[in-house]
């Protein structure tokens, strides 16, 4: 397993709900980029706002340690 980071553009609102774009990141543990994109897209299929994968790139992280 590696880690992926996936940038992500969403869509949503700010406090005049007036649609505000930005790009969030997330650190995935997977076996692949297409795995990395599939869990992105599985974790936030409910979410209520609109959002793309942007990209997705391995990183040189070997282990989180919490």
């Amino acid at each position: 397993m590696a880690y992926y980071i996936a940038k992500v553009k969403v869509v949503i609102s700010d406090n005049n709900n007036k649609p505000k774009k930005t790009i969030e990141q997330y650190l995935v543990n997977a076996v692949s980029i297409t795995d990395a994109e599939s869990k992105v897209q599985s974790e936030l299929s409910d979410c209520p706002m609109d959002f793309e994968v942007s990209s997705i790139s391995e990183t040189k992280i070997l282990q989180v340690i919490d």
